[in-house]
């Protein structure tokens, strides 16, 4: 069976069929050419041992890394072992929620239309309310367990070995911060001082509700659940500590409330329950994705036990399907970088993304034309013409020398420019013979990896357990290649290898057998969809809750997770997408649509910012682009430089089909317009004065508003072949800009 058959007919089988999303991969060991070592430069600090892979991407990370003092951020809420500091001196955990009006801004840029602020950043480590206990002091060991895709169990000891402790399980979206206090005498702070405290009626039998004002005028709840039905009779000692009774067990709750006696209606009637875990489960059928957060829960129980008060960012808000519309509150909380969540009361959500792009393959797709007429798999003679010329050329470039590097990153970008460029020679422009000759060297290129002879072959490392660069044990640099060691880009880096992997399967379906196993696992790295899998966390890198991935592995940061490149982001969800038609894997087909339709929703909510985003400040939103996204601050910049179009360029490449989809036209008009436009006197940096290979990655993404242009700026006769990047070849640019409507 031919390449074009197999993804013709997987792309009609998702058309028809329901398909469950979250199948295992594999279970089986990493393949035997990737040699396995058991230790690792990042330390597991004082993590419980656990048989499940340890989740190395996820927002609790600085819970084990570096100091343990970096907060983490559950949204809306945010959370920091204090470790001492501060006022109230505690060594609890402090817990935190930002205002709006509290943030820090960067300068204004005035070289950009409208003068947006370069950056804005919340205050971190704000002690509003300290859990703590007073046997905490210096002597306190924090340690986590149960790590999972979207919850930790962090713990605080009096000392190493102690029966006593305060627990806290944290899951992303939490209503309430929970401590479960083991045999110790509470002790609440606040290094932002008390004002008033009262006790009040709870809703629930058993429950001891009170009422506090902070000296900065906000409103918290606080509900004690003792395990025996013992008054914890917090009193007030002074402004920076209510104390409660000796050796007491049970269950403190504190909340933000921001909305009067609407608020505390809407605690109360949920105080009592906590969740302690997710099950995440996921289905397509023919154009339309379902996905279920089921929450495990623990504390009050019975049937009159409440419903769980969990807060939902905007882009669940918007899909929002079932009975979960009708669960949403009054009640909302700014979080720090993704706009104002909702409280929903509810033990579980159902999300539907209903525009799964099923019929998008390796060829140009341009999704505003309707399903069926999307892709361009035919261009026009004399577009074929030029294209021809150019790919001749092209394609007898030195394969080894440009990919066989020291960076795992830099090599899967040129083997995947080259896997495009022998796609097009080979089915869009019908020159089968020239694009053998490219395919054979493409596959012994490949091979150089595929068989770990590589100048950093990865390993498999047992202490976290994943796929990692040599890099870092060789050099003893962190940063070798941005971090791979540490888990830094993962999906970045695999994708690469994934879409080169992909397409050659496509053209030779033979090759596949001999090299499933090694793409498999770099799949199962970076996005295991399965808690089955021995070997690999579920979801390294991508963020169900959250809708995107995180790039920052193994460091401490003050602002927490991050990611820079949103598109490459996407384009990791493409290659997975790509990889699972070829080899016939239908669920993983299933998950990479569904990712890249949840991608398109979140990437215009959170990262390329149309006119009017009420997402971000309207002071930050005139940049167009996020740059870097953290968990706690924004920064319109890159790691690399502060060139518009490195930050902004950082988000399009590499231009794929999966563009189309996650870049949105009017989005794309608004970038140009006011950015790169040479038309354009007040543009801050015409394309037409770009230097490098970011020039043609403007032209290219030019294409999806304007392809005429584009192309015409390709296929010029005196083309500087330095405007094309590393991860990019005229010939691509070409049939992407043809096949999008631009070809004479």
């Amino acid at each position: 069976m031919t390449g074009r058959s197999i993804e013709r007919r997987a792309a009609e089988q998702a058309m028809i069929d329901q398909t469950e999303v979250f199948q295992a991969v594999a279970t089986s060991p990493p393949p035997s050419q990737i040699p396995s070592r058991g230790d690792h430069p990042a330390p597991r600090l004082n993590i419980a041992s656990q048989s499940s892979p340890l989740s190395t991407n996820k927002f609790y990370a600085n819970f084990f890394l570096g100091s343990q003092g970096q907060g983490v951020w559950t949204h809306p809420y945010s959370l920091t072992w204090s470790k001492g500091t501060q006022n109230a001196h505690s060594w609890g955990m402090a817990v935190s929620h930002i205002d709006a009006d509290q943030r820090a801004f960067g300068p204004r840029n005035t070289a950009i239309p409208g003068s947006p602020v370069q950056y804005y950043i919340n205050p971190i480590a704000i002690q509003s309310i300290i859990l703590s206990a007073v046997e905490l002091g210096n002597s306190t060991v924090m340690t986590t367990d149960s790590l999972q895709a979207f919850s930790v169990n962090a713990n605080l000891f009096p000392q190493a070995g102690s029966s006593s402790k305060i627990s806290f399980p944290l899951v992303q979206g939490i209503g309430f911060v929970t401590g479960i206090y083991t045999n110790l005498q509470p002790a609440i702070q606040s290094s932002v001082f008390f004002r008033s405290v009262s006790t009040a009626a709870a809703s629930g039998n058993g429950i001891f509700k009170y009422q506090i004002i902070l000296e900065d005028g906000k409103s918290w709840l606080l509900f004690a659940i003792p395990a025996n039905g013992q008054d914890p009779q917090l009193s007030l000692v002074s402004n920076t500590l209510l104390r409660g009774v000796p050796n007491w067990s049970g269950i403190i709750q504190v909340a933000r409330n921001p909305a009067g006696s609407s608020g505390e209606y809407i605690y109360d009637n949920a105080a009592g329950v906590y969740p302690t875990g997710v099950t995440l489960t996921a289905s397509t059928f023919s154009q339309t994705g379902t996905y279920q957060f089921q929450w495990q829960k623990a504390g009050l129980t019975g049937k009159n036990a409440p419903q769980l008060l969990m807060f939902a960012l905007p882009h669940h808000i918007e899909s929002f399907a079932g009975p979960t519309p009708f669960a949403k509150t009054s009640l909302r909380m700014q979080t720090t970088t993704k706009g104002v969540a909702t409280a929903v009361v509810a033990d579980s959500w159902t999300l539907v993304e209903a525009n799964l792009p099923v019929d998008m393959g390796f060829a140009p797709w341009n999704g505003s034309l309707p399903q069926g007429s999307r892709s361009a798999r035919t261009l026009s003679p004399s577009a074929v013409n030029i294209i021809n010329t150019v790919a001749a050329f092209e394609i007898r470039q030195d394969m080894d020398n440009q990919t066989n590097l020291d960076s795992m990153y830099f090599s899967g970008k040129a083997l995947s420019k080259f896997a495009a460029l022998i796609y097009t020679v080979h089915e869009l422009c019908g020159e089968p013979d020239l694009a053998r000759l490219g395919l054979g060297q493409l596959k012994i290129a490949f091979a150089k990896f595929s068989t770990n002879q590589q100048k950093y072959p990865l390993v498999y490392e047992t202490a976290w357990k994943g796929v990692v660069s040599s890099g870092s044990y060789v050099t003893g640099d962190a940063g070798q290649d941005f971090g791979n060691t540490h888990y830094n880009d993962h999906h970045f880096h695999y994708g690469y290898f994934i879409h080169t992997a992909a397409i050659i399967a496509y053209l030779d379906p033979q090759w596949l057998q001999l090299n499933k196993e090694w793409v498999n696992m770099l799949v199962r790295d970076a996005a295991n969809p399965s808690t089955s899998d021995p070997y690999f966390p579920f979801s390294r890198m991508f963020d169900w809750y959250h809708g995107h991935s995180w790039a920052k592995g193994l460091f401490e940061s003050a602002d927490a997770k991050d990611e820079e490149s949103s598109s490459e982001d996407a384009f990791f969800a493409y290659a997975i997408k790509m990889w699972g038609r070829v080899t016939g894997d239908r669920s993983m087909e299933a998950r990479g649509n569904l990712m890249l339709a949840l991608l398109a929703r979140t990437l215009k909510n959170y990262f390329l910012l149309q006119d009017g985003n009420a997402n971000h400040p309207a002071e930050f939103v005139g940049n167009k682009v996020t740059g870097v996204l953290f968990e706690n601050k924004v920064d319109a910049t890159t790691y690399f430089g502060t060139n518009l179009e490195y930050v902004h360029g950082i988000h399009m490449l590499p231009l794929l089909p999966y563009s189309s989809l996650t870049r949105p036209p009017p989005f794309v008009l608004q970038e140009w317009s006011r950015f790169f436009d040479p038309s354009n006197r007040s543009s801050p940096d015409p394309a037409s004065s770009v230097q490098g290979g970011w020039k043609g990655i403007l032209y290219a993404n030019l294409a999806l508003i304007d392809p005429r242009k584009s192309w015409d700026f390709f296929a010029q006769r005196d083309f500087d072949m330095t405007w094309i990047d590393g991860g990019a070849s005229r010939t691509w640019y070409l049939a992407w800009a043809a096949g999008l409507g631009g070809a004479p």
